[in-house]
């Protein structure tokens, strides 16, 4: 018996469906603690067992601390790739909405003591900056979004205690990492003629202050 196109089509539309049933519903799968915590030891190999960062071959950012919400939102654009970083798009990309939530109020919890060794010389020059902004420029104080301590706040990342070294880098390079889909913005588009306006020696200024903070 040979069966029609329309015949056809009904089971491997039920097919279809059914396969994106079941991908929503891992995506929403409640992960226990024991998941939580193995993929948090696996996080330390880079990001340290605090959640302080580590300096290798090159500077692995301080997680501790930081808001649960920005963490999430980045993890997500690593996933979407609307941020880029071939190491961490492989990471995030077998992270479901569930594990993202737990890992996220994890390291919030997390305050270890900053790593430092950032030029102490230039600190007072970018603690000016972050509390006042470059003047005759449309460059505004980093504190007016990150807070006057550097917490952060919801989508605004904590900045207090971070590798120095890190913040230069994603400074440095913000358009060939960040908004990567120019379709769908985020919170990044914010911070793009911020980093494109700030001169290099200004930048690491600020990420001295920054990674002294607590």
């Amino acid at each position: 018996m040979r069966l029609s196109g329309s015949q056809l089509a009904v089971p491997t539309a039920i097919v279809v469906i059914m396969v994106g049933a079941a991908e929503m519903h891992a995506a929403e799968a409640p992960v226990s603690s024991q998941e939580i915590r193995a993929k948090i030891d696996y996080c330390k190999t880079c990001h340290g067992v605090s959640g302080q960062g580590y300096r290798g071959a090159f500077p692995m950012p301080r997680l501790a601390g930081q808001q649960p919400e920005y963490l999430e939102n980045q993890l997500k654009a690593f996933i979407e790739r609307r941020r880029m970083n071939p190491i961490m798009a492989n990471v995030a990309h077998v992270l479901n909405a569930s594990m993202l939530t737990g890992l996220a109020a994890h390291f919030k919890d997390l305050n270890p003591k900053p790593l430092g060794g950032a030029p102490k010389e230039v600190v007072a020059a970018g603690k000016k900056i972050y509390d006042e902004g470059v003047s005759g420029t449309d460059i505004p104080p980093c504190a007016s979004c990150h807070g006057a301590i550097a917490k952060g706040d919801g989508a605004f990342p904590r900045l207090a205690g971070q590798l120095h070294d890190y913040i230069m880098r994603k400074l440095m390079n913000w358009s060939k990492e960040r908004g990567q889909d120019p379709a769908h913005p985020d919170t990044s588009a914010i911070m793009e003629p911020i980093a494109h306006g700030l001169t290099e020696p200004q930048i690491a200024a600020v990420a001295a202050y920054v990674s002294y903070l607590e």
